[in-house]
């Protein structure tokens, strides 16, 4: 088997989505599961949608036809505001795109005009945290401006938190949400389809206030594929947290001094290499490196320490038995990890577990973002 790869258990991302369904239904709230870090992969969307969650979401147009093409028909959000350069493949893919920007909006209307298809908007509001979002202020202003695009369906309000600047979601900002979503209701005399509160980090929020708001819809990803909450990355009772694992196979093992020598300069990848005096180690080199993954992402097995890593090479420090060349040692990725793992073409992805029996493909390769759209 090919090595570096990732191996991904369906059955435990089956087993997570489910129980994250089921857990947030009982608040009223869907889900939307976020596909990006696995690129859009038909294998897991699928499993997706077995676990019962009502749509995918993803943030690049490319990943949504990927699962269109290979004959997903669920409902798919683009997450990520549309580009003014694909507003044609958003509308021709997707069925409802988060937005902020209404010259964005006004292609999408002409795009859907051309196609003869309606498209759905959800505004997404800025709430603290600095990325994406029309300030609170103006939402009535752009919803009413919004609501006059032909072929264009505003479908609703959504937020997103603690992604750039790590602002948790609260009570006060889900009610700031729920507000708003009340006051557009009372002025449009139309019920929203969604009320979007966020992603995986309104977890922590959800299960120990208790209290929803307005809220009916999240947008998971991290806490479905790695069982995990991105606020403080503690594991979710009752899910699994190995879910996928990063494989890569030993290419040199030597005993080597811990201190390099020699006249000292900035390294490759770090301003400041790592210098401290170990004495003689067994070190082991692995066959991935930077381009694949994020180091820091990576929690190595038990007696094993990771000392650095260039473009191809993971560097460890074995602890007490020294490696077989060609041998292969197994890391839990976190979510930083995983994306640069699932978008490398030089890391396979292997699908196991009872619920793969049904794809006949096991494994793939992320193709060029440059070649034509089908």
């Amino acid at each position: 088997m090919s090595a570096p790869r990732l191996e991904i258990d369906l059955d435990k991302i089956c087993h997570n989505a489910s129980a994250l369904v089921a857990r947030l239904g009982a608040y009223g709230i869907d889900v939307t599961a976020v596909t990006k870090a696995c690129c859009g992969a038909p294998e897991v969307a699928q499993t997706l949608l077995r676990a019962g969650v009502t749509s995918l979401g993803d943030s690049r147009i490319e990943n949504i036809e990927r699962m269109r093409q290979s004959g997903i028909e669920a409902p798919m959000t683009l997450i990520r505001s549309p580009m003014m350069s694909q507003v044609d493949r958003v509308v021709a893919a997707a069925d409802i795109s988060l937005n902020t920007e209404m010259e964005i909006v006004s292609a999408l209307s002409r795009a859907a005009g051309r196609a003869d298809k309606v498209h759905g908007v959800v505004m997404m509001v800025e709430l603290g945290d600095l990325r994406e979002g029309i300030l609170p202020r103006d939402v009535e202003n752009v919803v009413e401006t919004l609501r006059q695009f032909p072929n264009i369906e505003f479908s609703g309000l959504g937020t997103n938190l603690a992604c750039r600047s790590g602002v948790s979601p609260d009570n006060r900002n889900m009610a700031e949400l729920s507000a708003l979503a009340d006051r557009i209701e009372h002025g449009t005399g139309s019920p929203l389809f969604v009320v979007s509160g966020g992603n995986s980090s309104n977890l922590e929020w959800v299960f120990n206030s208790g209290k929803i708001a307005r809220i009916n819809n999240l947008r998971l990803g991290e806490s479905i594929l790695l069982g995990r909450e991105p606020l403080h990355r503690q594991p979710i009772k009752g899910l699994h947290t190995d879910a996928i694992h990063l494989i890569a196979e030993v290419i040199e093992s030597k005993i080597k001094p811990s201190k390099p020598w020699g006249t000292m300069a900035q390294a490759a990848f770090e301003n400041s290499p790592v210098t401290g005096d170990r004495g003689q180690i067994f070190q082991s080199i692995l066959a991935v490196g930077r381009q694949d993954i994020d180091v820091r992402g990576l929690q190595a097995p038990s007696g094993i320490d990771i000392l650095g890593a260039s473009s191809d090479h993971l560097v460890l420090d074995t602890g007490d038995s020294i490696l077989t060349v060609g041998s292969e040692v197994s890391f839990e990725p976190d979510y930083s990890a995983l994306l640069r793992a699932m978008t490398s073409s030089y890391v396979t992805k292997t699908f196991v577990g009872s619920t793969a029996v049904s794809y006949p493909k096991q494994e793939f390769s992320i193709p060029s973002l440059h070649s034509d759209a089908a």
